[in-house]
C-alpha cells in the first residue's frame, strides 16, 4: 500500500502531462492533416512563412500556389491551418 501512495504523485503527473500537452498536440496534428486533405484548387491559403496565394494545382504531397509574383511549388505541410482559416474568415 505504501508503494502505491508513493507512486501516486508520479502517476498524477503523467496524467496531467497527457491531458495538457500530448492530447492537444495530437488533436492539432489531426486537424492539420484533415485541412491538408481537404484542400482544393481555388482555395485561398497562407503558408507558414507568410506567403499568400491561391491553390493552382494539387499533387500527392505538393501544391502549386499562384501568387502575385508567379507560381510556387510547395509541400502541403507548409500551408498554415490557422493563418488560412483567418484569411478566409475575413473574406
Amino acid at each position: 500500500m505504501e508503494q502505491l501512495t508513493s507512486m501516486l504523485p508520479i502517476l498524477l503527473m503523467f496524467v496531467v502531462i497527457y491531458f495538457f500537452m500530448i492530447r492537444p498536440q495530437q488533436n492539432r496534428l489531426k486537424k492539420e492533416k484533415e485541412f491538408e486533405n481537404a484542400l482544393k484548387v481555388g482555395d485561398r491559403i497562407v503558408t507558414k512563412s507568410g506567403i499568400h496565394g491561391k491553390v493552382a494545382e494539387l499533387a500527392e504531397t505538393t501544391v502549386v500556389i499562384e501568387t502575385l509574383a508567379g507560381k510556387l511549388k510547395m509541400e502541403r505541410t507548409a500551408i498554415s491551418l490557422e493563418l488560412s482559416a483567418a484569411l478566409n474568415k475575413k473574406a
